[in-house]
């Protein structure tokens, strides 16, 4: 079995010994994974399968590594995500709590992510580490409230929607509320046309100045 094949392995089954025995052999051996431009790396493995203690252990080693993307435009965190792997997830973001805001195929962010999937306590836990993540937008100019809603996670848009709307910045929590996509879509006229009249309720509730189209 080649040096590659084996690092994958124990990438797969959290075997650090071994990941510790390649780099004996070969000091430069994370290096040459960390020179390709796209590669699925180790950590990249390690966070697909749900092996925390392996995959913060490399994330030290090579930081590079955490925000590398793969050839299909994945980070660790967002295979981590993908796979449910939230103990992954946790632990990257305990030594880099910037990774909330990596972009990854078609702009995606970890908080994208979970804001379509509806994850309310990873929600709370990237908000906390990276309150600015709120700012990132999708390559079609969304905001993690457009996804949150246009994915139908109510609990979770109105999760979001109340954190920005406790933003003491006025200005910058009306940039967010009146935020348009790609298509000149603004929260309000995304709830209009889905014919989502709870949703338009709970803006009137929440932010008077989103009465209106």
């Amino acid at each position: 079995m080649d040096q590659d094949q084996q690092l994958i392995n124990a990438s797969q089954v959290g075997d650090v010994d071994t990941l510790y025995a390649l780099i004996q052999k070969d000091s430069y051996v994370l290096e040459h994974i960390d020179k390709l431009p796209f590669a699925n790396s180790p950590l990249h493995f390690a966070a697909s399968a749900g092996c925390t203690e392996f995959a913060m252990e490399i994330m030290k080693l090579m930081p590079s590594f955490a925000w590398k993307l793969n050839q299909d435009g994945f980070s660790p965190i967002h295979l981590a995500l993908q796979n449910e792997q939230s103990q992954v997830v946790l632990g990257l973001l305990q030594l880099d709590g910037l990774l909330v805001r990596i972009k990854g195929r078609q702009g995606i962010t970890p908080l994208h992510y979970v804001a379509r999937s509806g994850n309310i306590n990873l929600l709370a836990a990237f908000l906390s580490v990276c309150p600015k993540s709120i700012e990132d937008v999708t390559s079609r100019n969304e905001t993690a409230l457009h996804i949150a809603l246009r994915s139908n996670m109510y609990e979770a848009f109105q999760f979001l929607l109340h954190w920005v709307c406790h933003e003491e910045d006025f200005y910058l929590k009306k940039k967010f509320l009146d935020h348009k996509d790609v298509e000149g879509n603004t929260l309000l006229h995304i709830a209009t046309s889905r014919n989502q009249p709870q949703v338009c309720i709970f803006f009137s509730l929440v932010s008077p100045s989103l009465g209106r189209l």
